[in-house]
């Protein structure tokens, strides 16, 4: 419904935080009558008798019930329960408007997407430059990477990278570049949620079996001896 009728509102509202806020206030009361159709039933508590109250001496003997009056009473609280509204909200069906086209709201997403573009190219270039060893144009970049693994693009687009590099022969490098790369592969499993599971961890697999580095002639540490230790 707010994306059929709602668009021209929000175009109208932009730049103006009140109207913007009037606007929520609305909605958030929507959702939560929604949710919580009918007013909260104020329950009567009734007191227990206090530890050793049947030992007192003058104990007021219980009043005597009339039966008339209570008979009243249940036959006055089974008429208000036949004129309840029904325990369960009927659910009412009605056609919503397929309202603007899509391209209207792409339209207010131009810059997140542009962002996103210039995020993923940020990774790329930043794994370019460790890889030709030019490592102060790739320490400039760096920070702007380890904030882009936040989300699941750049971190499938890490994975794409590195896997090219692979490809290429270029698994074995010096310790700068195994820092630099180890740093990355940490960020971005670190950042994986439950839904990259199968998809981000299990692409990083083979590439943490295949990047390392030589310690020592004969003594070669591979990537994943670095990452392990996540979840």
């Amino acid at each position: 419904q707010l994306v059929a009728n709602e668009v021209k509102r929000m175009k109208a509202e932009e730049g103006n935080k009140q109207k913007i806020l009037r606007h929520i206030k609305e909605l958030a009361e929507k959702l939560y009558k929604n949710e919580n159709p009918y007013p909260a039933v104020t329950m009567h508590k009734v007191q227990k008798p206090t530890e050793g109250c049947h030992l007192r001496l003058h104990q007021k003997p219980f009043p005597h019930l009339d039966e008339g009056t209570v008979q009243w009473i249940i036959d006055q609280a089974t008429a208000k329960l036949q004129t309840a509204p029904p325990a369960v909200k009927a659910e009412k069906k009605c056609m919503v408007p397929s309202g603007p086209p899509i391209t209207a709201i792409l339209e207010r997403n131009g810059n997140a997407l542009a962002n996103s573009a210039r995020r993923l190219e940020v990774v790329r270039n930043c794994i370019s430059y460790v890889f030709e060893n030019k490592m102060l144009e790739a320490k400039k970049l760096f920070p702007a990477v380890l904030r882009a693994m936040k989300g699941r693009a750049a971190r499938h687009c890490l994975t794409q990278e590195l896997h090219l590099h692979v490809q290429q022969n270029r698994a074995v490098l010096d310790h700068q570049q195994f820092d630099f790369v180890i740093r990355m592969m940490n960020c971005c499993l670190q950042d994986c949620t439950a839904m990259d599971e199968h998809g981000i961890a299990a692409a990083l697999l083979p590439l943490v079996t295949a990047f390392c580095r030589k310690l020592s002639p004969g003594i070669t540490q591979f990537a994943y001896s670095c990452v392990q230790e996540h979840v």
